[in-house]
């Protein structure tokens, strides 16, 4: 038995809608051009011409970043337009344009004549799925049937002017703070840079930085193996060589992996205080990435970890300082092997370290971690609008919520 429709609703192909929208096909409403190729020769980079945009290479997080240009421009979009990449693993990406552009056979241009072409981008967008399972296939692809037979809910002009409106207002915080957190981001580099190589030194703390090899801070020892299909057996954290790379910067925030008493019978114990050093990788480069693990609790270290455990340094400045640009340049020179790349506890310890006193390094690293902190927060606040957004896209392109 169907559900019962509540009152001022319909049922329609595109689900349950109120009583005053269409559900139309957007045949009904655009005009759709279809792109074409530009010759190499044609083509540049300096600035020549009309802006031309290839594919999805060009639309990065939702806009758009073009860096070609073209003297012979064939089909045209123009600002508002909606473009569709209609070939290759992309297809069904969607972005609005932001002025003319030429675009090539991999993008369509969806026209509105007379919808708000904003809430269509967004209607759009809430069922993106229906563009990417049309253009599912052994040659990833849309036609232009696939587009111009997509049905839409659609509600009277003055709601879709005003949903676009509500949509787009939630559109532009999400900028402000992706903006906010690029400029938090570049001063904490900038921080690093400056702190962790006493180019500036913090009030009150004078005097030479000592030079040290890392083996004359601590102690080394060998992570022990835990297998993929351990990683997740038990309730006891574990860290793997994999997740250096992958999920910490640093320091160790919080765990990915959690192992059974059994295993961890078998594999290392780490302390406060401890370093990590990632004892395998792809490159030269990343070799050794570092995190210290700052948390008192009852942790694991994996196989093809090196531990550092610390006696005359604070961790969580060695955590920042040990990978920084010089010292990750002297572990890339001692790292060994080409297609995997490792670095070893006696490679690691001869590795020049600069050092101010304990108690400036505690002073810089509370700095530091203080702006960690800032950013985190400004990325949890960003991530809780974009899951309202989700929120507030199902309620209004749905009709559920009506604003007028």
């Amino acid at each position: 038995m169907s559900a019962k429709v509540k009152p001022g609703y319909k049922q329609t192909e595109v689900g349950v809608i109120p009583e005053e929208w269409d559900c139309c096909m957007l045949r009904d409403g655009i005009v759709l051009l279809s792109g074409h190729h530009i010759l190499a020769h044609y083509c540049n980079m300096s600035g020549c011409g009309v802006p031309y945009l290839t594919g999805p290479a060009d639309f990065r997080n939702g806009a758009i970043a073009n860096t070609k240009f073209t003297n012979k421009p064939a089909t045209l979009c123009s600002d508002g337009d909606i473009l569709v990449t209609v070939k290759g693993s992309g297809s069904g990406t969607i972005v609005v344009a932001d002025k003319m552009y030429c675009i090539s056979r991999q993008l369509m241009a969806i026209r509105p004549l007379e919808w708000n072409s904003i809430f269509l981008y967004y209607s759009l967008l809430q069922n993106a799925l229906h563009f990417k399972a049309a253009s599912a296939g052994l040659i990833p692809g849309l036609s232009r049937s696939d587009i111009l037979e997509q049905l839409v809910p659609l509600p009277p002009l003055p709601a879709q002017n005003t949903i676009a409106d509500a949509l787009s207002d939630v559109d532009v915080l999400l900028g402000a703070l992706d903006r906010l957190i690029a400029k938090k981001r570049d001063l904490k580099q900038a921080a690093m840079q400056q702190l962790l190589t006493g180019e500036t030194r913090l009030p009150g703390f004078h005097g030479e930085w000592a030079v040290k090899r890392l083996g004359d801070l601590g102690t080394f020892l060998k992570g022990n193996g835990i297998r993929k299909d351990e990683a997740m057996s038990g309730a006891l954290p574990c860290v793997r060589y994999g997740e250096i790379y992958t999920h910490h910067n640093n320091y160790v925030k919080s765990f990915n992996s959690w192992i059974s008493p059994e295993v961890a019978v078998s594999a290392t114990r780490l302390k406060k205080g401890d370093l990590l050093f990632a004892g395998s990788g792809e490159t030269k480069e990343e070799i050794g990435k570092c995190v210290a693990c700052i948390d008192d609790c009852d942790a694991y270290a994996g196989g093809d970890i090196v531990i550092l455990r610390l006696a005359a340094a604070h961790p969580l400045f060695m955590g920042y300082y040990c990978n920084i640009a010089t010292v990750n340049a002297q572990k890339a020179s001692r790292a060994q092997g080409d297609a995997v790349v490792h670095i070893g506890a006696v490679a690691l310890s001869s590795v020049l370290v600069s050092v101010p006193s304990v108690s400036e390094q505690v002073a810089i690293a509370e700095v530091l971690f203080d702006m960690d902190a800032e950013l985190a927060g400004l990325e949890q606040r960003r991530d809780k609008t974009r899951s309202l957004k989700q929120s507030i896209m199902q309620e209004l392109l749905t009709g559920k919520t009506r604003l007028i």
